[in-house]
């Protein structure tokens, strides 16, 4: 930098507009004593810039850690988290100290969005210090420890028992259970607890791996958990043994996922076959029907009505039914807790949408956890068609679940 260029960037630092500050704190060619001058500028903006800067001098990173913003102090720590390897607890350096001290104080920040930041980058660093991961693993917001307990290689098996031994919240155990290549050590223990939402993602996580034993066990465990049923059904291996126990507790709609699964042989898939005893009949436009299933429309919707009056148009009531197979009651209850007519419940079913039976499972305000039984019973569409979110987020934005919608309510008017 010339000295033409220092004087106007001083100018620009006195006496700029916030842009021009903040546009001056962004560069890398910047004089570190401009940018702790600007490091207490008034506007949140430039102190931003500042923090993001990896030019800024370990002072004026200091000072920001003890900035007002949330946002100023998350964006610092998304910076200084990705030093952490590099930094040496038993270093002399005076530069290389004030860095972990910036450090020390951002991960014990009050607020969540500023050690969720450092959370973030840290769930990835091979080299991170192990200290620092052990304490965000701990830390009992699940957006702090979730993506740390989720990732980070740095966690060992003794780690992950601990944790699941003593969690730090709820949620701790299904991050852990969705670990990639989670060992059979640490599944068993998840499997061990009462953690439903936690066993689920288990199940769902392709890459765990799951003793035989253990999963006999689970099977063993879940006729009274629906939620476990289409995880299980879709784990990666089955043995003939598990595949058969699960047909004596599951719906129809999965006994016929299980019967066209590749890897079981030929005698278990006959077994299963002269299992779906209820076969499927669709008459369009009215919903697909179990045979056992014989409510009319009218009876199903007053059914739905019952059930809402009594507080009971719930994940657990739906997910009861459609194990029951009852089709009828499934739907009238999505378009009931929806305020939608029948027929546009009818219609999702009938083009076998699976964009638009998540639709109305979020209009209905059921959870996503319904997702995969809905599309299943309703759709009648295989694993690999069903549409399912990250953890508990839906799979679709509210705008496309509402354009969904839009169109089924006005192709079902059409019909009329």
């Amino acid at each position: 930098m010339t000295a033409a260029d220092y004087d106007e960037a001083k100018r620009v630092a006195r006496a700029g507009t916030a842009e021009q500050r903040a546009a001056l704190a962004r560069r890398t060619d910047m004089a570190p004593e401009l940018l702790f001058y600007l490091a207490a500028d008034r506007e949140g903006q430039v102190r931003a810039a500042v923090a993001a800067n990896d030019c800024t001098p370990a002072q004026a990173n200091r000072l920001l850690a003890d900035d007002a913003d949330d946002r100023v102090r998350a964006t610092l720590a998304r910076k200084i988290a990705a030093l952490a390897p590099t930094l040496d607890p038993s270093s002399q350096d005076r530069l290389q100290r004030l860095t972990l001290e910036t450090l020390e104080r951002l991960v014990a920040d009050a607020a969540v969005s500023v050690r969720a930041a450092i959370a973030e980058v840290a769930k990835d660093l091979p080299n991170a210090p192990r200290d620092l991961i052990l304490r965000l693993a701990r830390d009992v917001e699940i957006d702090v420890c979730g993506p740390v307990l989720e990732f980070s290689p740095l966690l060992t098996t003794d780690d992950l028992l601990a944790l699941v031994e003593e969690p730090p919240n709820p949620e701790a155990l299904s991050a852990i259970a969705r670990r990639p290549h989670l060992n059979e050590t640490v599944s068993d223990a998840i499997a061990a607890t009462a953690s439903s939402p936690a066993i689920v993602a288990l199940l769902r996580n392709a890459s765990a791996q799951i003793r035989e034993s253990t999963l006999d066990a689970l099977i063993a465990r879940a006729a009274d958990r629906v939620e476990w049923h289409e995880p299980l059904v879709q784990r990666p291996k089955l043995t003939p043994r598990a595949a058969r126990a699960l047909s004596a507790i599951v719906a129809d709609h999965l006994v016929r996922a299980l019967a066209s699964r590749p890897d079981l042989d030929e005698a278990t898939v006959e077994f299963l076959r002269r299992q779906t005893v209820k076969q499927v009949a669709w008459q369009a436009p009215d919903i697909a029907v179990h045979r056992s299933d014989l409510l009319q429309p009218a009876e199903a919707m007053a059914q739905a009505a019952k059930l809402n009056t009594r507080g009971q148009l719930d994940d657990t009531t739906l997910l009861a039914a459609a194990t029951r197979g009852e089709a009828r009651l499934v739907a009238a209850m999505l378009a009931r807790a929806a305020s939608l007519p029948l027929a546009v419940v009818d219609r999702a079913a009938t083009l076998r949408s699976a964009k638009g039976l998540v639709a109305l499972c979020w209009k209905a305000g059921f959870s996503p956890k319904v997702l995969p039984t809905v599309q299943s019973l309703l759709g009648q569409l295989p694993p690999s068609a069903v549409l399912v979110g990250a953890g508990d987020t839906w799979p679709l934005s509210e705008d496309e679940m509402r354009w969904q919608l839009s169109f089924l309510m006005r192709d079902s008017r059409a019909r009329a």
